[in-house]
């Protein structure tokens, strides 16, 4: 019983590192749920009439809905930026994007949390402060949405664990910056609301990507140090070699 101890003590940090690199996944996909149930619920109004953070206001039809989306991606998105930091060396290696993710998951909550007074932003009313707030918030908020794929692809150059990433997750900042841009802009305001729900979705779904690649393979554990059986002999592949990835493959079956 007693030589069973060790064993358990790396088979708990394995799974818990899953459970928050499993967030990045879930997150995402409660807040899109969240956003096509909630618009397809309004009645008198079309699925891509109001915006996001209109479905959270207190005249929308079951706002809990969409509170719940915003709570669940932000709660997430901190849990998630946690394992992305870990998983690329620590505080000092895994550079800027993860506490970013949890930053912006932070802002995420509260911009749920400060709903809007009115579901349609053309309703005459004065401004509550937590409308106010809830738009200042946003701002940073979209542009993390932007930033954390490029900062993902820029670490991620010469990794072959996430080097199939790198493309897709710059094009989805690309796209997303693009399509924000004509959203903040008079141009086509009849299509504001689609084109927010697009420039939200596609890094959401490149940064689920790397959530769904550090979920489902097993990275060393502890980061950067020799792993070790629980006879306490030393492992193979305990130590990460630049270029060689920092989730071995051949570790993928384990938990």
């Amino acid at each position: 019983m007693a030589g069973q101890a060790p064993e358990a003590a790396t088979a708990a940090p394995g799974a818990w590192f899953r459970l928050r690199a499993s967030a990045g996944i879930a997150g995402p996909a409660a807040f899109t749920a969240a956003w096509v149930s909630s618009s397809l619920l309004q009645t008198g109004h079309s699925a891509t009439q109001v915006q996001i953070s209109g479905l959270a206001a207190p005249d929308a039809r079951y706002p809990w809905i969409m509170i719940t989306g915003f709570v669940a991606l932000g709660g997430c998105s901190i849990a998630f930026g946690s394992a992305l930091r870990q998983a690329l060396g620590g505080a000092g290696r895994a550079g800027p994007a993860p506490r970013l993710i949890q930053a912006a998951g932070v802002l995420t909550v509260a911009a749920g949390l400060l709903r809007r007074d009115n579901m349609l932003l053309t309703a005459p009313a004065g401004e509550s402060w937590h409308n106010r707030a809830h738009d200042v918030i946003s701002i940073p908020v979209y542009l993390a949405l932007v930033a954390v794929p490029l900062l993902l692809a820029s670490r991620f150059r010469g990794d072959q664990s996430f080097r199939a990433l790198r493309v897709p997750l710059t094009a989805s900042a690309v796209a997303s910056a693009a399509v924000l841009a004509v959203f903040a802009s008079p141009a086509v305001p009849s299509w504001d609301a689609v084109l927010q729900r697009v420039a939200v979705t596609l890094p959401l779904a490149a940064i689920a990507a790397v959530a769904c690649r550090l979920a489902v393979r097993r990275l060393s554990w502890p980061h950067g140090r020799e792993e070790r059986d629980p006879a306490g002999r030393r492992a193979r592949g305990g130590h990460h070699q630049p270029g060689q990835g920092l989730l071995p493959a051949d570790r993928s079956h384990e938990d």
